[in-house]
Order: C-alpha cells, then structure tokens, then sequence
C-alpha cells in the first residue's frame, strides 16, 4: 500500500482536482484499492468547504466527481500517514518543507517533477482567473498523474 497527499494554498483548486484526477487514473489502472490518496491546504481559509465550483464542473465534464470532498489544511501526522506528500506550487512546496519533521522519510516535492515534459515547475492557481485556467490545470495534473503512478508502481506489492 502506498499513500499520496496533494496540497496547494486552500484546498478548492488545484489539490481537490489533483486527488480526482489522481483517483480516477488509479481506478483506470486496477490501483485503487493498492493507494491511498487526500488533499489538503498549507492554509485553512476553506475547511470544510467543497471544492471551487468552477473546479468541479471542469472535473465532471471529463467525468470525474469532486462533489465528496471537503477542504482542511495540512496536519502534522500527515508526515506520518504519507509516503508522498505532493505540493502544486514551489509556494506551498517551501510550507511544506517548513511543517516537515526531521522523521519524515517519504517523498516531499513538486506533483509536476512526475509529468514527462513539464511545460511549468508548478500548477497555476486558477482560483482569480477565468475558466480556461481550471482547463489548464487539469490538463497538467492529469499529465502528472501518469508519471506518478509509473514512479510508485514498483513499490506496490502484488
């Protein structure tokens, strides 16, 4: 069993999108019942809000429901829970490396280092712009989302 966390500022965007997306590519493969995945937010503007609607209706139209999800913001024991603890900015990547306890022996990084040709280091956040950057960001994870399945892969036991 391997265990991934998305984070971005506020858990509406960008991770809520990346856990669909990731969760759906899993299912395509036959994975996942193999990994855990979540989201959350290195802010807690939005705990316990769904996520962005605009969000959700970009996630739907390629079939995938966000409707279930619920924002919080990044714990402690998440350190301990996760072997992959994935950030969609450098922003929110150097949040996270300020939480990260000396312990903690998983993968701290960046969800675009797994995509093959990263046109960007990190997701933009769609949140202040129009719909076309909630179809951008979902292009990008969904790249990513198949390089990182390649990458754990290897490490799930039959």
């Amino acid at each position: 069993m391997s265990s991934v966390l998305f984070v971005c500022m506020g858990n509406i965007c960008r991770s809520p999108t990346a856990e669909g997306i990731f969760r759906h590519t899993l299912d395509r493969h036959g994975l996942s019942d193999r990994v855990e995945v979540d989201s959350a937010g290195t802010h807690g503007y939005h705990i316990g809000h769904p996520p962005d609607q605009r969000a959700m209706q970009v996630a739907l139209e390629r079939g995938i429901d966000l409707s279930g999800l619920r924002a919080r913001r990044v714990e402690a024991t998440d350190f301990s829970r996760f072997e992959y603890i994935l950030a969609l900015d450098e922003h929110n990547l150097e949040a996270l490396e300020l939480l990260q306890p000396p312990q903690f022996s998983g993968h701290l990084g960046l969800l675009m280092d797994f995509a093959e040709a990263p046109l960007a280091r990190s997701v933009p956040d769609p949140y202040y712009g129009g719909d076309t950057g909630f179809l951008r960001v979902f292009d990008m994870i969904e790249e990513a989302s198949e390089g990182l399945i390649e990458a754990i892969r290897p490490g799930l036991r039959d």
